[in-house]
């Protein structure tokens, strides 16, 4: 039989079937597991068997979803948490002690800025943000501290390509680890392990559940460090629920499906709206007028389900287009089957001074469309008649 393709590799694998032979997997809700004497239970304790003690450290239906993962992302090992947010937390903590420095972009996602320069700060772990598009900035940042070099891309809300390839053989050079959230491409659009990021994290919440059920996160990448992030999360107890664990499950099964249907619609929009009066620039990679086009082309399989979009109105304008929608949801998510609007400066990031939104690129007008899967144009006329007279 030939060798068969990842995708199809996800779907079937499975934790093994019980003794009722069903078909879709079963749901392991319990909080801990039992040993048939204690032999078995010291064995597992000491790390000598693979059994399930606590739900806090390992659970079927919880290794399923990273086994799906790991397959999709091409990589060694994984761990899933309680939220995205989590698992970014835990790759900090766990790689880098007092004194270590690391690189990160500047543009990035909110939550993320507060604890790169909020809470990392207080365990004596330094950045340098560097610009997302300018490598000869990331390596010129390196100090002889430097530990990892952490990003996005695409970037959240705006959408910038950051060259995988590079910043990959820049990490090798310079014998530093790469995290890369891969939130928004999602693994059947892109891969970052292929051009040498050492661990890839993501927002499961997002598109991966797809349909705005349940929150969680994951990490995965090499061995010996998902190792260690799994020894921090045992400790301190992120730990992905059982639950949604099968829910996320579930949805890996239909992710390459929905992920075609997102961006074949959000290109649609794109292509649209990019020469509305009312906007002064929109951002979609794959558009050929996007400013990284052609490093998209390279890394990406598609475009991804997210449009962003400056209004020249600024602020104000953002506030009234979200109030006129009839159709696009306005809630605090992305990646779910219906679509959502969301205007950053007065929303998500709007607890941050106008130089912290700078400096991470959230401009005054900055809209941000994650594309759904209704018709499109459904979603194209909700989103005109909005934009009349703005």
């Amino acid at each position: 039989m030939q060798e068969l393709n990842k995708i199809t590799k996800a779907i079937r694998t499975q934790v093994p079937r019980t003794d009722e032979m069903e078909h879709s997997s079963p749901l392991y809700l319990t909080s801990s597991f039992c040993f048939d004497n204690a032999e078995e239970m010291r064995a597992a304790f000491a790390d000598e068997s693979e059994d399930n003690i606590y739900s806090r450290f390992s659970n079927p239906s919880v290794q399923e979803f990273i086994d799906r993962m790991c397959i999709m992302e091409g990589a060694e090992a994984g761990f899933a948490t309680a939220s995205g947010m989590s698992a970014v937390f835990a790759c900090f903590m766990t790689l880098m002690k007092s004194g270590d420095h690391f690189i990160s972009c500047n543009a990035i996602f909110g939550s993320t800025h507060t604890v790169i320069t909020k809470y990392l700060p207080k365990f004596g772990i330094n950045h340098t943000y560097v610009n997302a598009t300018d490598i000869d900035a990331w390596e010129a940042a390196i100090t002889p501290q430097t530990k990892l070099i952490y990003l996005e891309t695409p970037t959240n809300p705006g959408l910038e390509i950051i060259d995988l390839q590079k910043v990959g053989a820049l990490a090798q050079k310079h014998n530093l680890i790469l995290c890369v959230d891969n939130c928004f491409a999602t693994p059947v659009c892109q891969q970052p392990v292929k051009f040498g990021a050492h661990l890839v994290v993501h927002s499961a919440t997002k598109w991966i559940d797809g349909q705005g059920r349940v929150m969680g996160g994951v990490v995965v990448g090499k061995k010996e460090l998902i190792k260690d992030i799994y020894l921090f999360c045992r400790s301190t107890g992120p730990a992905l629920s059982p639950f949604n664990a099968w829910v996320l499950s579930k949805s890996l099964e239909t992710l390459d499906v929905r992920m075609e249907r997102h961006a074949s619609n959000a290109l649609y929009l794109a292509e649209q709206l990019e020469k509305h009066p009312a906007i002064s620039w929109l951002k979609y990679p794959f558009l050929p007028s996007h400013p990284q086009y052609q490093i998209a082309q390279r890394q990406m399989r598609d475009g991804g389900g997210i449009v962003c979009f400056e209004l020249k109105g600024g602020i104000e304008s953002g506030r009234t287009f979200l109030n006129r929608l009839k159709l696009l949801t306005l809630t605090a998510n992305l990646g779910d089957t219906r679509s959502i609007a969301s205007h950053p400066a007065s929303t998500t990031h709007a607890k941050l001074t106008e130089v912290e939104r700078e400096a991470i690129s959230i401009t005054p007008g900055l809209i941000r469309i994650s594309v759904g899967l209704e018709h499109r144009n459904d979603i194209l006329a909700d989103i005109l008649q909005a934009l009349e007279g703005l």
